[in-house]
Parts: C-alpha cells; sequence; structure tokens
C-alpha cells in the first residue's frame, strides 16, 4: 500500500486553526455559562458591576438586572449545552482536518456554507464591519477548500 505524500498548505492550516479556536473559545463559553446556570444572576451582575466600580444604580444596569432576572437555570442549561455541542463540531471539524480526512472536508465546507445566508440576510437588515468579516472569511473557507479538495484531502 502506497501512502500519498500530503502537500503543504499553509491556508487549510488557517482553516484548522480558526476551527479549533473556536471550538475551544465556544467550549469556554459554555463551562462559563454552565458555571452561572445556578447562581443568581443579578447579585452576580451586580458585583461585576461593583468590582468595575461602576453604579449598578444607573438605569441601563439596574434594567439590565432586571433583565436577568427572567433567565432560568433551564434556559442557562440549554445554551450551555447547545454551545458545548456546536463546540465539539468545531474541534471535530478542526481534527478532521488535521488528518486531512474528505468527510472533515465536506463537514467544513457545510458548516461555513450553511451560515452565509444567514449572514447575507442579517447584513441587509444593518451593515456591521465584523459580520461582513466573518460573511467574507466563510465564504472563502467555502470556495477554498471545494476547489482544493482533491490535493488536500484522502479519497477512502
Amino acid at each position: 500500500m502506497s501512502e500519498v505524500k500530503k502537500q503543504r498548505a499553509p491556508t487549510l492550516y488557517l482553516i484548522i486553526g480558526i476551527k479549533l479556536l473556536k471550538g475551544m473559545a465556544l467550549l469556554l463559553l459554555a463551562l462559563g455559562v454552565y458555571s452561572l446556570s445556578d447562581n443568581n444572576l443579578p447579585d452576580e451582575f451586580r458585583r461585576l458591576l461593583s468590582s468595575l466600580h461602576l453604579d449598578p444604580e444607573r438605569k441601563f444596569f439596574s434594567h439590565m438586572a432586571g433583565n436577568l432576572s427572567q433567565i432560568t437555570q433551564a434556559n442557562l442549561i440549554w445554551v450551555a449545552s447547545g454551545t458545548t455541542f456546536y463546540s465539539l463540531f468545531s474541534l471535530v471539524e478542526g481534527v478532521g482536518l488535521i488528518f486531512r480526512v474528505s468527510w472533515a472536508g465536506w463537514m467544513a465546507i457545510g458548516e461555513s456554507a450553511f451560515f452565509i445566508p444567514i449572514e447575507v440576510y442579517e447584513l441587509m437588515n444593518g451593515f456591521s464591519v465584523t459580520l461582513l468579516i466573518i460573511l467574507l472569511l466563510n465564504f472563502f473557507i467555502v470556495w477554498y477548500l471545494y476547489q482544493n479538495r482533491s490535493r488536500l484531502f484522502q479519497h477512502h
């Protein structure tokens, strides 16, 4: 059985880095949300404002504390679970891309392509430079992985 030599692909390495960083950031966010699920959020918010030396009695902050009181423990657990699932999805994508397996390439293409119409819709409702950059990045990922799929990935 002959081993196919993998070519260097700096752009693929960048995409892998993006996927792994996104997965780790989302996993940390999920753990943070889960850790707050049994806390009194308005009290935590007031402590945060106090440690930042901000006046918790200002209208904006008191309104936000009131909104936080409407968030239930079950809501936070759902958010943490969904974020954990999506973080694992990104981490699996990244690891699959490291090993250059074709399913990971298709997974990355599908995931990035999924968000393109949503981002276009959001840009049409209100322009944001950040959202434009994310849209362009997702478009580039889809284009690059699709155009280079036979060169980059093993086909089993």
